[in-house]
């Protein structure tokens, strides 16, 4: 006999209140329930729906009508709750002979109703909520896999004692739509029904659906917006409209041991939460910083692979000491290695700016503060995260433009022609045949990778020969250099949680390849972080953290950016007719080994190449053959227990243990290069750690209106630094690297450092009424680095901050919802910050006048003083900083922003002062200077476009920087391109000043300095043949007789950045630019491809703009090797090489894809989503080549510029 299973029939004589049964007894039976009925009690393995066909015609009836005449057509019953399902609706349907399935599908196509099949059960719900169907699959899976019918008899016995109760929990679904206050659908709601652990949240269009009984409660809770219970009543429909809540919004920030509400933060902060970190592809944690707040500069990492950025906050507090900011881990001082960190581990940055926030880290503070937070589990289900990602790096910045063959061939017959005449000159024709008939040879280029005799080449006009081809194919350097790397990414995590105890565990595997040869990083990193709450008054937590790396490294161009190994500086100033490889110079064929390999063109054999394409070297070769490796392990690990005792007291210790072992092995070959041919190998090891240990005391309380809370802590800090370096060579046996392999012992060294903070501090917040905020901090820090007399210095801040929203005159003005003003004043000290291995920056022992050990002759043992003495007067650079800003959000969160302006001043710069040679040493070092640096900081965001499909948002900040140096130790330091003086910036560039080209000859005219005169008359200069008169200026063709003066600053007028967010649904689009504008750059990397004064080197594009005769008027001089008419100064320092450093810089991108939750269901997963993330894409800047970001000082180098990441990846959770 057919039976029909409907949730209707069961509403028919079923009332609220009737059978009740303990909840979590009847959310079980009513899912056995379903289960068994879907399976129709007993035919569990019914026919399948595929196997059946059916006819129906039928006009505009009642679906209900069509429903029962397919039961009576089939084998299947229809399963629905009539609440959910409105089975009145007019349907049409006319099939013969048709499949069910693609009948049903026909049938509820325009009615809005999907369906499921379950055996012989066909479940109809409203499309797009999968709510009940989910538990029914799970359930059958449950039940078939028990295998017992004792267990279905047990099942069915329990299903009649409770029939009645679970007739009433089954048909009370409930279904509704959660919108934000403008009707927005908001996805990601929590609902709970009151009272029980039932619960599910609403999709991405705000829809829901939830079992729960006429008069339970279901509690709606949302980030940002208002808690919200609603009684369930007779209609099983609760749409709801959440409305902001104020205080919900306000931002919880991490700040110094602890968090705060940003409404009652008097400081400055700004807080990078995770949505703004998904996807990206970043190899060092630290890159996530750059363009995120205003006021922070950033000079990208290298392209190596784990390379850290440098980081400026808020300007520059030291001229000799660290400018670099503290990293904070889950609440300790960070010692460890910033590469270690897994980027999917963290859960959000803070970047500390002002000393209201910074000043309870005291010494180490004067730089600001970059706080990281990482992940912990949530209370709730169970989820697995699986993150894939694959992706390509390459080049982000373009080489400079440099010249061809054809075009380098001629301008170097013209330097040759022209170092024995100029154009006029009564012997020009001669010098034209000797630059054509020796220009190839080897005194001169060397190479002639043409296809015509040397002689014939060059004519005697310095025109190539148009019969000339090239017949080598790897004149390109860097083609061979540059490659297309790989990047692999692979990070599963584990979290959940219950309401006392919340776990997280990752694992992660990271792979890339560089797109210079021989360069990759590898590292396996894990971390596991354990939160529990036993009892109410006691709370603790374990955060353990480990990895494992190793990278091959190029070579660092920044150290060395001069030397004949770096790849960098080579390929870009070899001249484009010097092969990679050896050839036949006649056919222009590869010269191949006895393997059949083609042989490296050392450039020192039958032809020679120019010495300027460095002969007998080979940068390609070496950079194969050398080996540099890095090995390094971290353990980090972060524990804490919290003690809660008379009512409004916690105490809380904290332990953080941070250890690094690291090694470097160093290969230079035999066969080319530095070591040639004896090799050379060293190797250093050193391990680095650091322990913090603190006790804090916390009170907090709200009497009425006035909320109190006051910290009271000590901490304790110890870093030891332990290396040990050796070094060998003559290598006996190729393939070996190891000491054993080697005869001389060049280099073996060691030693310890060991560098202790102690710290005792205390913190005061006071706020009345949530409208007026006052906060207080003080810290003493004893360091070792200074004299007992000296060792303490004491640091505090005081803010205040004004919500001028809360206030009665404000309450009624509809369009703004947050308006505050805070301004605060603090000082905090630098130390010198901690180093790594002890040998550069601020001596651990700078108080005291140390030896250097080793220094012996042959046996006899010897000791000299150190060059600079130390002082037992010296102290902390002090560091003081104002900072009032306004904070403001306005309708309805549409617009909102900070304007900010800080003075920081820094008093006490520590200077090496130049002492009598009677002294027994040269350097002294004091505290004597001082300096300021101030600025605007602007921040504005706003939701351009916000409905229900489409959402964009605009955030723009920017910022600007003045520094002033106002006490020097003496009147001015000359250091490179800069000079110290007061007044005057670090990074102000004092530079020979560079006037142009005499259209005469062609020679670089400079601003001739009066003070070369060696008499006071006047006339004396135009008696000198360096020294001209110009447009009525005096000039001089010697560039040692040249001007010097400040050539502009490489400091910005403003910084900052833009980015977009743009959603569509369930997809996003993010981007972040960058942008400077004003600054100067000086371009020695430019200026190296400008010289024209040297046989074999490179030359830019820009030469062939070069003075060619007479007359000619250009900015580029004549060019000239030697002989009489060589041009010396052609690429000499001064003026000329400065280009503005304006630019704005594509640095993110990020398309991402959500896939819908009845996608995501059907699939078996709690989540999934598909993204593209692109990093450093490119930049516009006034020079093809420039990276006018490379250095604060505004200086460039040869280095391994940044690297542009593709990547695709998959985020799966279930």
């Amino acid at each position: 006999m057919k039976k029909n299973y409907r949730f209707k029939s069961f509403y028919r004589h079923s009332h609220p209140g009737s059978g009740k049964v303990p909840v979590k007894q009847m959310i079980r039976i009513m899912k056995i329930y379903v289960v068994l009925v879907c399976l129709t009690l007993g035919e569990l393995f019914a026919t399948n729906i595929r196997a059946q066909n059916i006819s129906l015609r039928m006009e505009q009836q009642n679906l209900s009508e069509a429903l029962a005449a397919i039961e009576q057509k089939t084998d299947y019953h229809f399963f629905y709750n009539a609440r959910l399902v409105d089975v009145s609706k007019k349907v049409s349907i006319n099939v013969s002979d048709m499949k069910l399935e693609e009948a049903l599908t026909q049938l509820l196509h325009n009615v809005n109703i999907d369906y499921k099949l379950v055996k012989d059960q066909i479940v109809l719900f409203p499309k797009g909520d999968t709510y009940v169907v989910k538990m029914v699959e799970e359930l059958i899976k449950e039940i078939e896999e028990k295998n017992s019918r004792k267990e279905i008899e047990r099942v069915n016995l329990l299903l009649e004692k409770t029939a009645k109760g679970l007739n009433s929990v089954m048909q009370n679904m409930v279904r509704g739509t959660v919108t934000d206050q403008d009707g927005i659908p908001l996805p990601g709601v929590n609902i709970v029904v009151k009272g029980t652990t039932t619960g599910t949240q609403t999709d991405f269009d705000g829809k829901y659906t939830i079992a729960a009984n006429q008069g339970q409660v279901l509690v709606f809770s949302y980030v940002g917006q208002k808690t919200t219970e609603i009684t369930v009543g007779s209609s099983g429909v609760v749409d709801l409209q959440m409305e902001e809540d104020a205080q919900a919004l306000e931002e919880v920030i991490v700040v110094a041991y602890g968090t705060v509400k940003k409404e009652s933060f008097v400081g400055s902060a700004t807080q990078i939460n995770t949505e703004k970190l998904e996807g990206r592809s970043l190899t060092n944690v630290s890159q996530a910083l750059e363009g995120a707040s205003p006021g922070v500069q950033f000079t990208p990492s290298s392209g190596q692979p784990g390379s850290s950025p440098e980081i400026r906050i808020r300007g520059f507090s030291s001229v000799n000491l660290t400018n670099e900011p503290i990293y904070v881990v889950d609440g300790a001082i960070f010692t460890g290695d910033i590469a270690s960190l897994n980027m999917n581990d963290v859960e959000s940055f803070t970047i500390l700016k002002d000393a209201a926030s910074t000043s309870l880290y005291g010494a180490g503070a004067a730089n600001g503060v970059v706080m990281i937070t990482t992940k912990k589990g949530k209370s709730g289900k169970s989820r697995f995260t699986l993150d894939v990602s694959q992706g390509i790096t390459q080049r982000s910045i373009p080489e400079y433009n440099r010249v061809n063959p054809k075009q380098y061939y001629e301008g170097m017959w013209e330097a040759l022609r022209n170092s024995n005449a100029l154009p006029g000159d009564p012997d020009i024709e001669a010098a034209n045949q000797f630059a054509s008939e020796n220009i190839y040879k080897n005194n001169f280029l060397g190479y002639n990778p043409f296809d015509v005799p040397g002689d014939q080449l060059v004519g005697l006009d310095g025109k190539i020969n148009p019969n000339a081809n090239v017949i080598y194919d790897d004149l390109d350097w860097q083609k061979e250099l540059f490659k297309t790397g790989y990047r692999s990414n692979i990070d599963f995590s584990y979290q959940g949680g219950t309401e006392k105890t919340d776990f997280f565990a990752s694992i992660n595997y990271l792979k890339e390849s560089a797109y210079v040869i021989n360069s990759n990083f590898e590292r396996i990193s894990a971390r596991l972080n354990i939160n529990t709450q036993p009892f109410d008054w006691f709370k603790t937590g374990l955060n353990i953290a480990a990895s494992n790396s190793v990278s091959d490294q190029a070579v660092d161009g920044t150290t060395r950016n001069t030397s004949l190994v770096n790849p960098f500086r080579t390929t870009r100033a070899i001249g484009p007719i010097y092969p990679i490889y050896q050839h036949d110079p006649v056919t222009g064929e590869y010269i191949l080994d006895d393997a059949g390999k083609r042989m490296y063109d050392h450039g020192d054999g039958d032809q020679i190449r120019g010495p300027g394409a460095t002969p007998g070297r080979h940068p390609i070769q070496e950079n194969l053959l050398n080996i540099d490796r890095d090995k390094n392990f971290n353990i980090n690990t972060r524990g804490y227990a919290d003690f809660y005792f008379w009512k409004d007291f916690t105490f809380t210790t904290n332990l953080a243990f941070d250890k690094r072992f690291h090694t470097n092995n160093d290969y230079w070959n035999n066969i080319v290069g530095d070591a040639a041919p004896a090799g050379r190998a060293r190797k250093t090891a050193f391990n680095v750690l650091g322990v913090t240990f603190n006790q804090l005391l916390r009170y907090s309380t709200s009497i009425d209106e006035h909320n109190i809370e006051v910290l009271a802590g000590h901490e304790s800090r110890k870093r030891e630094v332990d290396q040990i370096a050796g070094g060998r060579r003559n290598q006996i046996v190729d393939g070996n690297i190891e000491f054993s392999n080697y005869v001389d012992i060049t280099e073996l060294s060691s030693y310890f450092r060991e560098f202790n903070r102690e710290s005792f501090f205390s913190r005061a917040n006071y706020d009345y009424d949530n409208r007026y905020y006052v906060s207080g901090s003080i810290r003493t820090d004893g360091s070792s680095r200074f004299h007992s007399d000296r060792r303490w210095g004491t640091f505090w801040s005081v803010g205040g901050a004004w919500r001028l929203s809360n206030e009665k005159f404000l309450k009624n003005v509809s369009w703004i919802d947050q308006l505050k003003l805070r301004t605060s004043y603090g000082e905090v000290g630098n130390d010198g910050g901690d180093i790594h291995t002890g040998t550069s920056g601020l001596s651990f022992f700078a108080f005291r006048s140390l030896y250097e050990l080793g220094d012996n002759n042959a046996a006899e043992a010897g000791i000299t003083q150190q060059l600079t003495s130390g002082n037992p007067d010296l102290k902390w650079e002090a560091n003081a900083q104002t900072d009032v800003a306004l904070e403001f959000s306005f309708f309805n969160g549409r617009l909102s922003g900070e304007i900010e302006y800080y003075n920081r001043t820094t008093e006490d710069l520590i200077f090496e002062r130049p002492v009598p040679v009677s002294a027994g040493f040269e350097n002294i070092l004091e505290n004597i200077g001082d300096m300021y640096n101030r600025g605007v900081e602007i921040t504005l965001g706003g939701n351009i476009i916000r409905n229900d499909n489409f959402n964009w948002r605009l955030d723009v900040n920017a910022s600007t920087i003045k520094n002033r140096i106002t006490r020097l130790p003496q009147e001015e330091i000359i250091n490179g391109t800069k000079k110290l003086m007061v007044g005057k910036s670090i990074y102000d560039f004092w530079l020979r000043q560079w006037y142009g080209v005499d259209p005469a000859d062609g020679a670089p005219l400079f601003i001739w300095d009066p003070e070369t005169l060696d008499t006071d008359e006047y006339q004396q200069p135009l008696q000198d043949s360096d020294v001209r008169e110009v447009n009525g200026r005096l000039v001089t063709t010697n560039q040692n007789k040249a001007l010097f003066d400040y050539s502009g600053t490489s400091i910005p007028d403003v910084f900052g950045s833009i980015s977009n967010v743009f959603r569509y649904k369930g997809l996003s689009l993010t981007t972040l630019f960058t942008y400077q504008i004003g600054g100067k750059t000086y371009d020695s990397n430019y200026q190296s491809i400008m010289n024209a004064g040297e046989y074999g080197s490179a030359w830019s594009t820009d030469i062939l703009k070069r003075w060619q005769q007479p007359g000619d008027i250009t900015d580029v001089p004549r060019v000239g090797v030697d002989g009489a008419h060589r041009n010396a100064a052609n690429a000499g320092t001064s003026s000329r090489w400065l280009v503005d450093s304006d630019f704005i810089a594509l640095r993110q991108v990020n398309l991402a894809y959500n896939f819908p939750d009845h996608l995501v269901e059907a699939l078996g997963v709690d989540g999934l989503r598909i993204y593209m993330n692109g990093e450093n894409l490119f930049a516009i800047t006034k020079r093809k080549g420039l990276e006018p970001t490379q250095n604060f000082n505004g200086t460039t180098q040869n280095r391994f510029t940044p690297a542009r990441v593709l990547t695709f990846g998959l985020n799966v959770q279930f």
